[in-house]
């Protein structure tokens, strides 16, 4: 890409890496949650809920704040992990893909527990009288019925991993090759005198990113809908 420099062309790269983790990372947990309120009744469940979607409520500095104070240098957990694990989060880009996969995993749960939801619970019903397992119920009823549901959520919250700002830098901060995704990448270059033609360029990257994740992700589950309809 001619028209991105050195600079603009290592801040896409770095929010590619950061929200493909992020969203790699969380599919597995997102599905389990959305699983678990979709299928079961168990005191705490609101609160869980709550608990799953206060990222989209919160102001994202809050959130970002909260990662600092808990993981860290100084934080309990953050602390625990470097000293006896090695593992570093804050000020890192994995620390980036933390917060990104914070604050897309309310949307992946929700598109995977509408979906879940959808699936008629007499097939279920049925394969476990026949003598599945829960699991195998599972993965041969729900989770294919559900898919197009599941691979939605994981477009929606790789292209919110992709815009994530306000969090991503009150937890890593702004440095550049390590934590300058996108969106802080544009916020800087906003600050910078003559910054212009990379705002213009990163903002056009920016949006043409968001727009081939929301059509795949429609394509892909009328796709899979049609797939299964015809099964």
């Amino acid at each position: 890409m001619g028209w991105l420099g050195p600079e603009e062309w290592q801040a896409v790269t770095l929010s590619l890496k950061v929200a493909f983790w992020a969203t790699l990372l969380s599919l597995p947990v997102a599905l389990a949650v959305a699983y678990l309120l979709s299928r079961f009744r168990f005191p705490g469940r609101d609160i869980l809920n709550g608990l799953v979607h206060l990222p989209l409520v919160m102001p994202p500095v809050v959130t970002g704040y909260l990662l600092l104070a808990s993981l860290g240098p100084q934080g309990v957990i953050g602390g625990w992990l470097e000293a006896h694990l090695g593992l570093v989060f804050a000020f890192r880009w994995t620390g980036a893909a933390l917060a990104a996969a914070v604050m897309g995993f309310p949307l992946m749960v929700r598109a995977m527990r509408l979906s879940i939801e959808a699936v008629d619970q007499r097939l279920e019903d049925a394969s476990a009288t026949l003598g599945a397992a829960p699991w195998r119920v599972f993965a041969t009823v729900t989770l294919p019925l559900s898919l197009p549901g599941v691979l939605t959520g994981a477009i929606l919250a790789f292209a919110k991993a992709m815009g994530e700002f306000g969090a991503t830098i009150t937890f890593v901060s702004n440095i550049p090759g390590e934590t300058r995704t996108l969106a802080s990448a544009i916020y800087t270059f906003l600050q910078v005198p003559g910054g212009e033609a990379a705002v213009v360029a990163l903002v056009g990257v920016s949006i043409v990113i968001s727009m081939i994740a929301l059509v795949g992700s429609e394509a892909l589950a009328r796709a899979l809908s049609r797939r299964i309809g015809m099964a």
